[in-house]
């Protein structure tokens, strides 16, 4: 059996003033878009960091920086499908994701499963190897008027 690889991905985005919020890939009509170079679905973001991170393959702004203009506006799951063929290419692919939003709005839970099997066909996982939790900041400030994601991942 090959070792395991444990990687921990983090990313945040502000809101926009309109377009639509995307996170884990799918969409919440009715909640505006975040601020990004790409379409700013930091669940995504967050996964994609966790994957690259473990298999030692840098970060999200290294395989697809922000400083290309071709890469304007790309899809979550575009970000996601890179770094999938990246960490094929390496050998590797992911075992679980354990993921956790945090924001004030929207709530998580009512959309969770969605989540869970978007992200899980995606990766390529069992949908119960992929866990999607989500926390308030209770008025902390951590977060601001956006949204931030944590995620833990083990490759195999």
């Amino acid at each position: 059996m090959s070792e395991s690889l444990v990687g921990l991905g983090f990313d945040v985005h502000p809101r926009a003033d309109d377009g639509e919020l995307r996170l884990g890939g799918v969409a919440f009509p009715g909640e505006p878009a975040l601020v990004g170079h790409s379409d700013g679905d930091v669940v995504c973001h967050a996964v994609a960091d966790a994957l690259l991170g473990a298999a030692g393959l840098g970060d999200l702004g290294e395989l697809l920086p922000d400083t290309d203009p071709s890469l304007a506006g790309i899809a979550g799951d575009d970000v996601l499908a890179r770094t999938l063929g990246a960490l094929s290419d390496a050998g590797r692919s992911a075992s679980s994701l354990d993921i956790t939003v945090v924001c004030d709005r929207p709530a998580i839970s009512p959309r969770r499963q969605e989540i869970r099997e978007h992200l899980a066909a995606i990766v390529g996982l069992p949908v119960e190897r992929v866990s999607v939790k989500a926390t308030r900041p209770e008025g902390l400030g951590l977060t601001g008027d956006g949204v931030a994601c944590l995620v833990l991942t083990v490759l195999r």
